[in-house]
Order: structure tokens, then sequence, then C-alpha cells
């Protein structure tokens, strides 16, 4: 049967844009040095972004702690005991009475760790993030954080690193695809200006936000990242994260292959740690969700959390759980806390308090979080073997480092961006093949036990799908040739339509036929066998050419297909009729022809090549 484009372009795709609109698009796009110009703006600005949200932060946690104005905030240093006694469980539930006025007034999106909100920004909104995301994004989680909020400062920033990125894109004129790039650009930047981890920056915006790096999108995330970092240690200094004493993580005896078989044990450990902490936080979340008074909930869920501080204080001495917990992470790492008990009060502790922190509404990070959960169960995990006795001593920092990998690769599924952020996090080799292994268990453990991450199982909650792989399509790369069908018929325009119809029906396959006209190609038609049976023995009258589809493009059977693809949706043509040689049109020179179903066939075939993922319940 003879079908319209209209008819094609809906069984095609149901979003698409028009062909003005592509055009459009086409001049707006930037060139790459004015992309890359605009991402080093971005990087700058971003670092200096994230330079005042940890002056804002350290302000805050300083008038609540201590009661006096200062900027100055080491998160590697125990917070001092607070002068208001018992009364410090309260100042978290102050702060939640800040968050939920921001977030409920100005910009709900702010709420939670951020990151979902990125990447649902990226799949469906074609990279727009409202500007004053960044703005309560910051304020929010600044309180949150600065209030003892069990949270990390990386969610927001990265965050807020989006937000400008997508309103530097939206200012200037641009198609989606590169407002994307900055978006992602924005993201590795705010990591690693506040972690002093380039590699992990970029790692983590390839991993987590961009739908397909190439030169021009790679580029800028490279920019603005470097640019970030160089800011951040302008400020900061260029020292690692955390400071580890000098360790061999594996020793060069036979114990090696003992202790890398324990490495490969932890990660499997912190694989079900990992799937029990998302469900866990998705629980609380429901479980808070029943509070229906936004205020209440979120008072609720702190003053839990500054119950738990001040019990930790009470019997422990600090509080520990308060803010992103750099300090317990520290002393893990410097052989300060290495009490199996200890670590393991402590794991719990923190899962705990994220839960009831993010669960109840507050506004910050996973990723800190994750590192103290990692930290305190490969800590915990290594104590615990060196308590039993066994033939080798263990190194609980080196663990401890092992085990931050771990968790924050199969929590998030970010496993590169983990393996490098730790490395540079430490600057410790060493830990690098023990890593890659448990963070390789680690993320087999947790698919197994839970599909999605902590961020794709927020979305997925919405009914918001995002990919958790990055696949090459060898299809696009074919020629022409390669994938046309050649089982056409190329006839005169003047032929009767009744006749055809009267041919044999060709073993019931459809038919794809190429309509000329004084040597030139005229239109395409599509016939099919229901259509010859419902007009037997009836007449139409008409020729081919008046029932021909103008709506068809032309290319040489050397283009390649993601070109072929391309030309098709600029012109919204149902075909693409396919000649050899790049002159003029002829009848003559046709040799097949590719049509919208062909194009959806091939792409099939293409990724069937890869390993079959089928999904769990959620």
């Amino acid at each position: 049967m003879t079908e319209t484009s209209a008819r094609s372009g809906r069984r095609f795709g149901a979003k698409r844009l028009p062909r003005n609109a592509m055009e459009a698009e086409d001049k707006q796009r930037l060139p790459l040095p004015v992309l890359s110009l605009l991402a080093l703006a971005l990087g700058v600005i971003t670092g200096f972004g994230a330079v005042l949200f940890r002056d804002l932060i350290g302000l805050i946690h300083n008038l609540f702690f201590t009661g006096h104005l200062a900027l100055h905030y080491d998160a590697n240093v125990f917070t001092a005991p607070a002068p208001w006694g018992a009364l410090v469980i309260l100042v978290p539930v102050i702060g939640a009475v800040g968050v939920t006025f921001l977030v409920s007034n100005f910009a709900p999106e702010a709420k939670g760790h951020g990151v979902p909100e990125v990447m649902e920004a990226i799949y469906y909104r074609g990279g727009v993030i409202r500007p004053v995301v960044a703005l309560v994004k910051s304020l929010a989680s600044a309180i949150a954080i600065g209030s003892g909020s069990s949270v990390g400062r990386e969610g927001p920033i990265i965050q807020i690193g989006s937000a400008l990125g997508s309103t530097m894109g939206q200012i200037i004129r641009m198609p989606a695809g590169q407002r994307i790039a900055l978006v992602a650009a924005g993201a590795g930047a705010g990591i690693a200006s506040t972690f002093n981890t380039p590699i992990g920056g970029v790692m983590f915006a390839i991993e987590l936000m961009m739908p397909e790096v190439s030169v021009e999108t790679f580029l800028p995330v490279a920019i603005a990242t470097g640019a970030a970092t160089f800011v951040g240690r302008w400020f900061f200094g260029d020292a690692p994260a955390f400071q580890v004493p000098a360790l061999q993580a594996l020793a060069s005896d036979p114990s090696a292959l003992l202790v890398l078989i324990l490495f490969a044990v932890l990660g499997a450990i912190t694989g079900v740690a990992a799937a029990g902490f998302i469900r866990g936080l998705h629980l609380a979340e429901d479980l808070f969700d029943k509070i229906k008074p936004r205020y209440l909930r979120h008072m609720l869920g702190m003053l839990a959390v500054g119950a738990l501080m001040y019990l930790l204080f009470r019997t422990l001495g600090q509080y520990y759980v308060d803010g992103v917990g750099y300090a317990t992470v520290q002393a893990i790492l410097s052989g300060q806390a290495t009490a199996f008990w200890l670590l393991g009060l402590l794991f719990l502790c923190k899962v705990l308090a994220t839960s009831l922190s993010l669960g109840s509404g507050s506004s910050g990070g996973i990723f800190s979080p994750s590192l103290y959960m990692g930290a305190t169960l490969g800590g915990g995990f290594a104590a615990l073997l060196n308590w039993l006795n066994l033939p080798v001593h263990l190194s609980v920092p080196a663990f401890a480092m092992v085990g931050m990998g771990a968790m924050v690769g199969g929590g998030t599924g970010a496993v590169m961006t983990a393996v490098t952020m730790i490395f540079e996090m430490t600057l410790d080799y060493s830990i690098v093949m023990p890593m890659i292994v448990a963070v390789a268990m680690s993320i087999g453990v947790r698919r197994v036990l839970s599909h999605e991450n902590i961020y794709t199982l927020k979305l997925v909650r919405r009914g918001r799908a995002i990919p958790k792989a990055r696949h090459a399509n060898m299809f696009l790369v074919h020629a022409a040739r390669e994938v046309m069908d050649t089982d056409i018929e190329v006839l005169p325009a003047e032929m009767s339509f009744d006749d055809y119809l009267a041919r044999p029906e060709h073993a019931g396959r459809m038919r794809h036929l190429v309509i000329t006209q004084k040597g030139r190609i005229f239109g395409v038609i599509r016939v099919n066998t229901g259509l010859r049976r419902g007009l037997e023995g009836s007449h139409t009258g008409a020729t081919l050419g008046e029932v021909a589809n103008r709506n068809f493009t032309v290319v040489s059977e050397d283009d390649v297909v993601f070109d072929v693809i391309r030309r098709m949706s600029r012109r919204d043509a149902t075909m693409a009729v396919v000649i050899r040689g790049r002159g003029v049109p002829r009848a003559a020179d046709v040799v097949g022809l590719i049509s919208k179903e062909h194009v959806a066939d091939s792409v099939a075939a293409s990724v069937s090549i890869y390993p079959r993922r089928d999904r769990s319940p959620t």
C-alpha cells in the first residue's frame, strides 16, 4: 500500500524536529573553538563557585557549632564540642527549616543529591536546567551540610556547575547537543574542583553525564574541568583531599595472592552494602513521604540525626556522622581509628544518618557518605581479620581506601570514576590494582541485588529510563550500499497503477518502487500484498506517477549511513534512493533504496552483538 510521509514519520519516532527546526539548529551550532572558550569560562566560574560554596558551608558550620562568624572550616578535622551542650541536637532541626523553605518555595529540584535531576535534564529536557537552581542549591546545601546534615558537598556542586552550564547554553543560542556538553562540563568541573581530582571529574562526566563521547563533547569537558581544578588549587592548594601514610597494599611475597583475594571479598561485601544503602535510602524516602507537612517531615528526620550525633558524642567523644564526614575518613586512613567494632558501628550509623537526612528532604550529595561508608567497611574488615590473627597482617588504611572506591563504584555505577578519583584523592599508586578488583566485584554483586544504581533508581521510580552503557553503533559507519535494499523495481511514471497491481505478488513480500519520469527520479512507492488483494479486480485509473510519494531524498552508494539518516531527517524523507556515483541523479544510476524500516532493522541487528542485559525487578 502507499504510505504518506506523515505516517512513516509517526512510526519512525514520536518526537522529531520539523525540517526548519533542524536547519535552524545547524545554523546555531557553534564552532568548536567558540564552544571551548565558553567551557573555559564555565570552568573558571564553577571553580569560583566551588570556593564560595565551601566558604558558605564553613560560615554556617561555624555559626551553628561555635557561635562565631568565620569562613575557615577544615572538614578533615573533627568538629569541636559545641557550646550548646545537649541543645546541639536542635542544630540540624534549625537547618531543616531553612532547607525546606528554600526548596519548597524556589526550586523543588534542589532537594536530594542533585545528580538524578541533572541526568534527567540531559536525557529528557535537552540540557535545560532553571538558572535559579544554582543559587537555591548553593544556599540549601550549605545550610544542610553546615548544620550537620549527613550529606556530601559534591552533589550540590555538580548540580550547581550543571545549572551554570545550562544557563550559559540557554543565553547563547546553540543546539541542544552543545548545551548538554556544557551541562556535562559543568558537572565534571564541579566534582574536580571539590575533590582536586581533574581526571576523576572528566571520567565522571563521561560515565554518567554524556550521551555520546567525541572530540566535540570531550574537549569542552576537559577544558572546563582543568580550569575549575586550577581555580580550586589556587585557593586550597594542590595537596590531595586526604593525607595517607606511605603503605604497600600488596607485598611481593607469596602472601600477595591471599591479600588480593581478600580485596575481592571486600568488594563483594561492599556490593551487598551498596545495594542495601540504595534500597534503604529509597525506603526512607517512602516512609517520610507519608508525613505530608514538609517542614514537619524534614524536622523529624533531622531531629533523629541530631540525637544520633549527640549520642555518639556522649559515648565515643565525637559527633562522627555530622556533615561530610571527612574527619572520620582521615582518621581511618592515618591509622587513628582501627578498632573493628568502632568502624562497624560507624558504618551503620552513617547509613542511618544519611538515609534520615536525604529521606526526609535534605539537600546534599551521596558521594561523601559513600566514601565514609567504604572507609569504615573496608577498614573494619581488615581490622576484624587482624583481630582473628590471620597469617598475614593487613593494612587497615589500604583496605579503607579500597573500600572507598568499591562503595562509590558499586553505589553510583561510575566504576572508572571511582578508581581514578580515589587514586587522585590519595596519590597512592599501589592501591590501583586491588581497587580495580574490588570495584569490579562490588558493582557485579550490586547489579545482581539491585539492577539500578543510586542515581538511576530515583529516575526509574519517576518513569525515566537512563542508559547504563554507551554503545558504538557500528551500523552507522557502514556505506549505503552495504545496508540498502536492492530488491526494488524502477518503473516509469506513465505506467498504469492497475497494471502493476495485476502483476504477481512476489511471494507476498513488501515491494519498493522507484518511479522515473523522462530519465529522472520522480518518486517512490511502497506496495504490500494486502493492498493488492484488496484492490483485486477494481479499476483506479491512476498512473504510478499520480500515486508516487515525492517525499524522498537521493544519496550516493558511498555515503555512510550516519549521513544518510541525517539527510533523511533534514528533508523529512520516508526513503533514500541510492545511486552510483555523485553526478546528476538519473534513473539508470539507481542501485537500491533505504527506508526508515531498513534503518530500524539494521540498528537492531547492530546492537544485538552486545551482551544481553535483562532487567531485574527494582
